[in-house]
Protein backbone atom coordinates (compact mmCIF):
# COMPACT_ATOMS: atom_id res chain seq x y z
CA UNK A 1 0.00 0.00 0.00
CA UNK A 2 1.44 3.34 -1.01
CA UNK A 3 1.36 6.45 1.10
CA UNK A 4 -1.38 8.05 -0.99
CA UNK A 5 -3.52 4.90 -0.76
CA UNK A 6 -2.98 4.76 3.01
CA UNK A 7 -3.83 8.46 3.34
CA UNK A 8 -6.99 8.02 1.27
CA UNK A 9 -8.02 5.02 3.40
CA UNK A 10 -7.24 6.79 6.69
CA UNK A 11 -9.19 9.92 5.70
CA UNK A 12 -12.24 7.70 5.21
CA UNK A 13 -13.75 5.53 7.94
CA UNK A 14 -10.91 5.58 10.52
CA UNK A 15 -10.86 9.37 10.66
CA UNK A 16 -14.65 9.50 10.96
CA UNK A 17 -14.53 7.07 13.87
CA UNK A 18 -11.76 9.01 15.61
CA UNK A 19 -13.67 12.28 15.22
CA UNK A 20 -16.91 10.72 16.53
CA UNK A 21 -15.14 9.33 19.62
CA UNK A 22 -13.25 12.60 20.29
CA UNK A 23 -16.44 14.67 20.00
CA UNK A 24 -18.22 12.27 22.36
CA UNK A 25 -15.37 12.38 24.88
CA UNK A 26 -15.14 16.18 24.83
CA UNK A 27 -18.93 16.61 24.97
CA UNK A 28 -19.25 14.24 27.90
CA UNK A 29 -16.52 16.03 29.87
CA UNK A 30 -17.91 19.50 29.13
CA UNK A 31 -21.44 18.47 30.15
CA UNK A 32 -20.18 16.77 33.33
CA UNK A 33 -18.21 19.84 34.41
CA UNK A 34 -21.06 22.18 33.56
CA UNK A 35 -23.62 20.14 35.49
CA UNK A 36 -21.29 19.85 38.52
CA UNK A 37 -20.74 23.62 38.60
CA UNK A 38 -24.40 24.40 38.03
CA UNK A 39 -25.55 22.08 40.81
CA UNK A 40 -22.95 23.40 43.27
CA UNK A 41 -24.12 26.95 42.61
CA UNK A 42 -27.78 25.97 42.78
CA UNK A 43 -27.50 24.22 46.14
CA UNK A 44 -25.01 26.54 47.80
CA UNK A 45 -22.37 25.49 50.31
CA UNK A 46 -23.08 23.30 53.30
CA UNK A 47 -22.41 19.67 54.09
CA UNK A 48 -26.02 18.65 53.48
CA UNK A 49 -26.29 20.61 50.27
CA UNK A 50 -22.98 19.20 49.04
CA UNK A 51 -24.37 15.70 49.56
CA UNK A 52 -27.54 16.52 47.61
CA UNK A 53 -25.54 18.20 44.87
CA UNK A 54 -23.16 15.26 44.58
CA UNK A 55 -25.97 12.69 44.42
CA UNK A 56 -27.90 14.57 41.76
CA UNK A 57 -24.70 15.28 39.85
CA UNK A 58 -23.81 11.58 39.84
CA UNK A 59 -27.22 10.64 38.48
CA UNK A 60 -27.13 13.34 35.83
CA UNK A 61 -23.59 12.47 34.76
CA UNK A 62 -24.40 8.77 34.52
CA UNK A 63 -27.46 9.50 32.38
CA UNK A 64 -25.43 11.85 30.17
CA UNK A 65 -22.69 9.25 29.75
CA UNK A 66 -25.14 6.52 28.79
CA UNK A 67 -26.83 8.72 26.19
CA UNK A 68 -23.58 10.07 24.70
CA UNK A 69 -21.69 6.76 24.59
CA UNK A 70 -24.75 4.87 23.34
CA UNK A 71 -25.17 7.37 20.52
CA UNK A 72 -21.44 7.17 19.82
CA UNK A 73 -21.57 3.38 19.56
CA UNK A 74 -24.47 3.57 17.11
CA UNK A 75 -22.68 6.18 15.01
CA UNK A 76 -19.51 4.08 14.88
CA UNK A 77 -21.53 1.02 13.87
CA UNK A 78 -23.15 3.01 11.07
CA UNK A 79 -19.69 4.08 9.82
CA UNK A 80 -18.82 0.37 9.60
CA UNK A 81 -21.92 -0.09 7.46
CA UNK A 82 -24.11 -1.80 10.06
CA UNK A 83 -27.81 -1.06 9.61
CA UNK A 84 -28.75 0.45 12.98
CA UNK A 85 -32.50 0.57 12.26
CA UNK A 86 -33.14 -2.93 13.63
CA UNK A 87 -30.93 -2.16 16.65
CA UNK A 88 -33.00 0.92 17.46
CA UNK A 89 -36.23 -1.04 17.10
CA UNK A 90 -34.88 -3.82 19.32
CA UNK A 91 -33.75 -1.27 21.91
CA UNK A 92 -37.27 0.17 22.00
CA UNK A 93 -38.85 -3.24 22.53
CA UNK A 94 -36.22 -4.17 25.14
CA UNK A 95 -36.85 -0.86 26.88
CA UNK A 96 -40.55 -1.56 27.18
CA UNK A 97 -39.90 -5.09 28.49
CA UNK A 98 -37.30 -3.79 30.93
CA UNK A 99 -39.69 -1.05 32.04
CA UNK A 100 -42.36 -3.58 32.96
CA UNK A 101 -39.85 -5.81 34.73
CA UNK A 102 -38.10 -3.04 36.60
CA UNK A 103 -41.06 -1.00 37.84
CA UNK A 104 -40.05 -1.24 41.49
CA UNK A 105 -36.46 -0.31 40.67
CA UNK A 106 -37.64 2.75 38.75
CA UNK A 107 -40.02 3.61 41.60
CA UNK A 108 -37.10 3.39 44.08
CA UNK A 109 -34.90 5.66 41.95
CA UNK A 110 -37.59 8.28 41.39
CA UNK A 111 -38.54 8.24 45.07
CA UNK A 112 -34.87 8.58 46.02
CA UNK A 113 -34.43 11.51 43.68
CA UNK A 114 -37.39 13.34 45.23
CA UNK A 115 -36.25 12.48 48.78
CA UNK A 116 -32.94 14.15 48.00
CA UNK A 117 -34.41 17.11 46.09
CA UNK A 118 -36.98 17.83 48.79
CA UNK A 119 -34.38 17.39 51.55
CA UNK A 120 -36.74 15.25 53.64
CA UNK A 121 -33.80 13.84 55.59
CA UNK A 122 -30.04 13.58 55.36
CA UNK A 123 -27.06 11.81 56.81
CA UNK A 124 -27.03 12.11 60.58
CA UNK A 125 -30.77 12.75 60.95
CA UNK A 126 -32.80 10.57 63.31
CA UNK A 127 -35.75 9.31 61.28
CA UNK A 128 -38.64 6.92 61.53
CA UNK A 129 -40.07 4.95 58.58
CA UNK A 130 -42.88 2.79 59.91
CA UNK A 131 -41.19 0.22 62.16
CA UNK A 132 -37.64 1.41 61.41
CA UNK A 133 -36.29 4.18 63.63
CA UNK A 134 -32.67 5.22 63.76
CA UNK A 135 -29.89 7.45 62.49
CA UNK A 136 -29.43 7.85 58.72
CA UNK A 137 -25.98 6.66 57.64
CA UNK A 138 -26.33 6.95 53.85
CA UNK A 139 -28.82 8.25 51.35
CA UNK A 140 -28.63 6.97 47.77
CA UNK A 141 -31.09 6.93 44.92
CA UNK A 142 -32.27 3.36 45.46
CA UNK A 143 -31.89 2.79 49.22
CA UNK A 144 -31.40 4.59 52.49
CA UNK A 145 -29.26 3.08 55.27
CA UNK A 146 -30.55 3.58 58.82
CA UNK A 147 -28.86 2.26 61.98
CA UNK A 148 -31.26 1.64 64.87
CA UNK A 149 -30.52 1.93 68.61
CA UNK A 150 -29.61 -1.78 68.81
CA UNK A 151 -26.90 -1.26 66.18
CA UNK A 152 -28.76 -3.02 63.35
CA UNK A 153 -28.22 -1.48 59.92
CA UNK A 154 -31.46 -1.30 57.94
CA UNK A 155 -31.55 -0.94 54.16
CA UNK A 156 -34.83 0.77 53.31
CA UNK A 157 -35.89 0.92 49.66
CA UNK A 158 -36.80 4.51 48.86
CA UNK A 159 -39.88 3.42 46.92
CA UNK A 160 -41.25 1.84 50.11
CA UNK A 161 -40.91 4.99 52.22
CA UNK A 162 -44.43 6.35 52.45
CA UNK A 163 -44.16 8.48 55.59
CA UNK A 164 -41.08 10.00 57.18
CA UNK A 165 -40.78 11.26 60.72
CA UNK A 166 -37.60 13.33 60.93
CA UNK A 167 -36.84 13.78 64.63
CA UNK A 168 -33.79 15.93 63.87
CA UNK A 169 -35.98 18.65 62.36
CA UNK A 170 -38.24 18.64 65.42
CA UNK A 171 -39.47 22.02 66.55
CA UNK A 172 -41.86 22.69 69.39
CA UNK A 173 -45.32 23.97 68.56
CA UNK A 174 -45.46 25.74 71.88
CA UNK A 175 -44.16 29.27 72.14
Amino acid sequence: MTYSEFLAWFLGEPLKIIVIILVAFVSRNILARASNRLLRKAFGASERRDQRSETISTVLNTFTSVVIWGTTALMVLSVFGVNIGPLLASAGIAGVALGFGAQTLVKDFISGLFLILEDQFGIGDVVEFGTVKGKVEAVALRTTKVRDEAGVLWYVRNGEILNVANHSQNTSWEK
